[in-house]
């Protein structure tokens, strides 16, 4: 899988991030923003709730902090890949440039 061409990547980069992401950033946000409201003596309890995996009727907390390091991880993988897949179609090209003529 690792010889992907890069658009591929790209693809499939584009596909994964924003599912993977958006746990993240939830966690981010509502951990942030009852803070936020805490310090102006706001408890917004059910913030607490969301930030550690619970969506209402949707319990996840026993597996929301492995599932965050895991999405962490594929969004980590996806991006080295499609770094990693670009640098490869670089490097021929440098070579060549190389010992053409000095």
């Amino acid at each position: 899988m690792l010889f992907l061409p890069k658009t591929r990547w790209r693809q499939l980069h584009r596909w994964v991030v924003p599912i993977a992401a958006a746990p993240l950033l939830i966690t981010a946000a509502t951990g942030s923003l009852y803070s936020l409201l805490l310090d102006q003596g706001i408890d917004a309890f059910w913030l607490l709730k969301i930030h550690s995996g619970r969506f209402g009727p949707l319990n996840l907390q026993p597996y929301y902090s492995g599932l965050l390091g895991l999405f962490t991880l594929v969004v980590i993988g996806s991006g080295l890949a499609l770094l990693l897949s670009g640098r490869r179609a670089i490097r021929p090209a440098t070579r060549n440039k190389g010992t053409n003529g000095a």
